[in-house]
């Protein structure tokens, strides 16, 4: 692995869980990790309900857009980590694939957009963890 780990943080419509994924995974490990998010089916805007849980917990997203999934995208990661994608992420030898289950916050209330927001949280507090051994 190269000296700086890249992950990429897919869902279908990049608007929810892989953005705020991205956010976590920049605010947690900062420049340690090159970060990259993209969806199958992008959406026009980042879901504002996932902005606001983001920022209550001091992580701003709004900067974020929306992205398509590109083949250059997979094969420039060493990490691709998929959120209800489904097939539509291309696969390569050599990469380290995860499918992480999580709800998706589309229409949901800043109650279970909490839930979900703290779910990825974990999951990239052990994702730091595995790939910056101390």
């Amino acid at each position: 692995m190269p000296d700086k780990p890249s992950v990429l943080f897919v869902c279908v419509h990049n608007a929810g869980r892989s953005q705020m994924a991205a956010g976590w995974l920049t605010h947690l490990a900062g420049d340690r990790i090159e970060v990259r998010s993209a969806g199958s089916a992008p959406a026009e805007q980042i879901n504002p309900v996932a902005v606001e849980a983001m920022a209550e917990v001091g992580v701003d997203i709004t900067a974020a857009q929306p992205k398509i999934l590109t083949t250059e995208a997979v094969q420039d990661s060493d990490v691709v980590i998929t959120m209800g994608c489904g097939d539509a992420c291309p696969i390569f030898p050599g990469k380290r694939y995860e499918d992480w289950k999580l709800d998706d916050p589309a229409g949901q209330d800043i109650e279970a957009v909490r839930a979900i927001r703290d779910e990825i949280k974990a999951r990239v507090g052990k994702l730091i963890a595995d790939l910056l051994p101390t």
